[in-house]
């Protein structure tokens, strides 16, 4: 065997092989996705569960269902059955087309990694807010590059890599979460490591599982959500 095919042979050994993974055609979700809401079947990944507390799960989804998923206000927040770490998401959102109210108080609602780290949901189409507090920002930590923004009552895309927290076995942190998010086809936050819980007073990790719901959050608002898909990195 001349030394190049050892070379060869010796890297084949080290690497894995790639699986074969067939992309989704017209945003329609990859191969080896888990679909979480595409409007075909019920509710049955969700479950009622009130973001940031985790104590309030297993009750039914109070949210109107159909082919898109439309919060009914006032009713509580929704969370996976399943758990999650490291992933992409895909998720499209909707705010209203009547526009009632300014900054938070328009079309705001968040999504939660692992219930803890909110990727912000808003109506910040001609809208001012505090900037760590607009669409696409890590809620209170990070504004996002630049304002994506479709005008209310349009149809928004988030594309999001999020890699989970570290713990060493004495539960203190051994390394941070990290996200990537793509807005409307834009880059907005380029693999910026969150501080911490993005829904307490004072921002700091405490130790959790390795896998924890995806939460999507009721702030009052009659925000609508479709094509939700998750891959497991």
């Amino acid at each position: 065997m001349s030394l190049q095919a050892q070379k060869s042979e010796v890297t084949r050994s080290i690497l894995k092989e790639p699986v074969m993974v067939t992309p989704g055609k017209k945003n329609r979700p990859p191969s080896d996705a888990i679909v979480l809401y595409n409007g075909k079947q019920d509710l049955v990944n969700w479950v009622h569960r009130e973001a940031g507390k985790s104590s309030e799960r297993g009750e039914p989804v109070k949210w109107k269902a159909g082919k898109i998923l439309t919060i009914v206000p006032k009713t509580g927040g929704i969370g996976t059955v399943r758990s999650f770490g490291d992933v992409q998401l895909h998720i499209e959102w909707r705010t209203p087309e009547k526009i009632t109210g300014n900054g938070q108080a328009r079309g705001n609602s968040g999504i939660f990694f692992m219930g803890e780290y909110e990727l912000q949901v808003l109506d910040s189409w001609k809208n001012e807010t505090y900037f760590n507090g607009q669409a696409g920002a890590i809620y209170k930590q990070y504004a996002p590059l630049v304002n994506a923004s479709l005008p209310p009552g349009k149809w928004q895309m988030y594309d999001a890599f999020f890699i989970a927290p570290r713990f060493n076995e004495d539960k203190t942190l051994k390394s941070p979460a990290y996200i990537t998010v793509i807005h409307n086809g834009i880059l907005i936050q380029n693999h910026v490591e969150i501080k911490g819980s993005t829904y307490t007073k004072t921002t700091e990790y405490k130790f959790q599982a390795g896998k924890l719901p995806l939460e999507l959050q009721d702030h009052w608002f009659p925000v609508s959500y479709r094509n939700i898909w998750i891959r497991e990195l």
